[in-house]
C-alpha cells in the first residue's frame, strides 16, 4: 500500500520520484563544480552585448604549472637576497674593510760576556736559573679575565685573547716550527693581507725590519742546535684593549727558555739554556674574530746567548755550552739609508744565565 498522497498503484515509473533513485549517486559537490571546464557567466556579465553564455576555464594542469612557476620565482628571489646579504656583511663591507698593515719587527741578539754555562741535566739548569718558577709550555700563557669594551662583547674579547695565545703557542712552542722544518702551523693563523709578507720572510729573509722569519716565529738553526728537553719554560701575560670602534688590540709579553744541545749530539752531551723574550702586538677586526685569524702589528724580540756578528734574520743561531761570543759587532748601519733599520745588539746579563 502506498504512502500518504501517493497513488494507490504507487509512483509512476517515469515520474519524478522514480527518477530520483536513478540519479541519486550523482553528487554535484564544490570540487566537482571547481573542476568543470566550462563556467557560466553571471547575469551581470551576460548583459554585455554578444557575451557568450559560458566561458572556458583554464585546465587544472595549466593552473599547477602557473603556481609552480610563481613558486620558483619566489625561491629565486629569496636565494638572491640571501647571497646579497651574505656578501655585504655588515662587518665586512668594502668601505669598512681596512687592509692589514705590514708587521714591523726588531730582533736583538744578546751576547754573553763569557762562556755559556752547561750541564748534563736540563732540569738542573732550570732549577738554578731565573726560569725555575716558570710554567711548562702553554700553561705559562694564561688568559686574563676578559671584559667587554664599549664596542666589543665579552665573548669577542675572549676570542681575540684565545687567537693571540694560539699564535704564540704555535710560533714559539711547536717543535716543528722551532727546528725550522715547518712554518705552516703559525701561517694558518695569519690574516690573508699579511701572508705575502710572511712568505717572503721565509723565502727571502732580510734585515730590513719587515722580512725576518725570526720576527714571526722562534726558529733555531737546525744545523747548530736541537731541543734537549721539550718541556719549554714560559712566563708572561696577555692584555686586550679596544684600539678603536672597529678593532681590538692584544699585547703579549712572554719569556721562553729552551734547553739545547748541539745538533746530532748524543743524549749525554752538555745542555745549555737559550732565552727568548717576545713582545707582540696583535690587531683584531671583527672579520678576524669571525675567522680566528691574527694581524701582527709589531714584534720585538730579544734572544741569547747569540753572537752579535751572526745573522739572525733567517734563524737564531744559539751559542751552546762552553762557547763564547766571537769578537765583532752587528752588521753595519748606513745612516744615509733612511729606510734601513738600525742594527742592534745587546749584552746578556750574567744574572740571566744559570748558576752552575
Amino acid at each position: 500500500m502506498g504512502g500518504p498522497g501517493d497513488p494507490p498503484e504507487g509512483t509512476p515509473e517515469g515520474g519524478p520520484g522514480g527518477a530520483e533513485d536513478e540519479y541519486r549517486s550523482v553528487v554535484f559537490d564544490e570540487s566537482f563544480v571547481r573542476a568543470a571546464r566550462l563556467q557560466e557567466y553571471s547575469a551581470e556579465e551576460r548583459m554585455a552585448d554578444h557575451a557568450p553564455a559560458v566561458r572556458r576555464r583554464p585546465s587544472l594542469h595549466r593552473r599547477l604549472i602557473r603556481q609552480l612557476l610563481v613558486l620558483i620565482v619566489l625561491i629565486a628571489v629569496a636565494l638572491s637576497t640571501a647571497v646579497y646579504v651574505s656578501i655585504r656583511h655588515p662587518y665586512d663591507t668594502p668601505q669598512d674593510r681596512h687592509p692589514a698593515d705590514p708587521l714591523r719587527m726588531t730582533v736583538i741578539p744578546l751576547a754573553p760576556t763569557g762562556q755559556v754555562p752547561g750541564a748534563t741535566d736540563a732540569e738542573s739548569l732550570y732549577a738554578h736559573s731565573p726560569a725555575a718558577q716558570f710554567e711548562v709550555g702553554a700553561e705559562g700563557i694564561p688568559l686574563p679575565a676578559a671584559r667587554g669594551t664599549a664596542h666589543f662583547s665579552d665573548s669577542q674579547v675572549v676570542t681575540a685573547l684565545t687567537a693571540a695565545k694560539d699564535y704564540i703557542v704555535r710560533s714559539s712552542l711547536y717543535p716543528e716550527v722551532l727546528t725550522g722544518r715547518q712554518s705552516s702551523p703559525a701561517r694558518a693563523l695569519v690574516d690573508g693581507d699579511q701572508l705575502e709578507q710572511f712568505d717572503q720572510s721565509f723565502d727571502h729573509p732580510a734585515a730590513d725590519g719587515r722580512h725576518a722569519s725570526t720576527g714571526w716565529v722562534v726558529r733555531l738553526d737546525p744545523a747548530r742546535a736541537q731541543l734537549a728537553d721539550d718541556r719549554i719554560r714560559v712566563q708572561g701575560d696577555l692584555q686586550a684593549v679596544e684600539a678603536d670602534t672597529d678593532a681590538l688590540e692584544v699585547t703579549a709579553d712572554h719569556t721562553f727558555v729552551y734547553a739545547l744541545r748541539p745538533a746530532g749530539a748524543p743524549a749525554g752531551a752538555l745542555v745549555s739554556l737559550f732565552t727568548v723574550r717576545r713582545a707582540l702586538t696583535f690587531r683584531f677586526t671583527r672579520d678576524d674574530l669571525r675567522t680566528h685569524q691574527v694581524q701582527l702589528v709589531t714584534s720585538y724580540v730579544q734572544a741569547g746567548p747569540l753572537a752579535c756578528a751572526e745573522d739572525s734574520t733567517a734563524y737564531l743561531r744559539p751559542l751552546l755550552a762552553g762557547q763564547t761570543a766571537r769578537s765583532g759587532g752587528p752588521a753595519g748601519t748606513d745612516p744615509f739609508a733612511t729606510e734601513s733599520p738600525v742594527a742592534l745588539c745587546g749584552t746578556l746579563a750574567a744574572g740571566a744565565q744559570p748558576k752552575v
